[in-house]
Formats: structure tokens, sequence, C-alpha cells
């Protein structure tokens, strides 16, 4: 029987939601061993002077702990 985890993270970008996605799960892959799927719980985006200024993420990743 596997037991597996779920950490919440915010990732963000000044490109693009996939983007913030990208960087969320490469960084939690640096530390984090047996990522088994991230859910997408909520995007946001910062504004500033009526212009988009960088994209938000928050993740759930799920990874099986060892």
């Amino acid at each position: 029987m596997a037991i597996a985890r779920v950490t919440e993270l915010v990732a963000s970008s000044d490109k693009s939601f996939a983007d913030a996605i990208n960087a969320g799960v490469d960084r939690a892959a640096k530390t984090l061993r047996g990522i088994t799927g991230v859910e997408v719980i909520r995007q946001n985006i910062k504004v500033e002077k009526n212009k988009i200024k960088e994209y938000r993420v928050h993740l759930n990743v799920t990874f099986v702990l060892e």
C-alpha cells in the first residue's frame, strides 16, 4: 500500500500561467521525489498601472512517501 502526501505551492512567472506551472513543478522536483500529480487550485494575476506584471498559480503537488 502506498501513502501519498499533498503539498501546496505558489509559483509565479512574468510570461504566462503555463510558465508559472512549469516553474512550480520544476522547483518541486528538486526537493520532492516521487511526484505523481499536480492540481492547479487557483490562478491570479498581479496588475500594476493597468498592465499584467505577474501570473501566479497555487498548486497541490502529490508525491508518494518512501
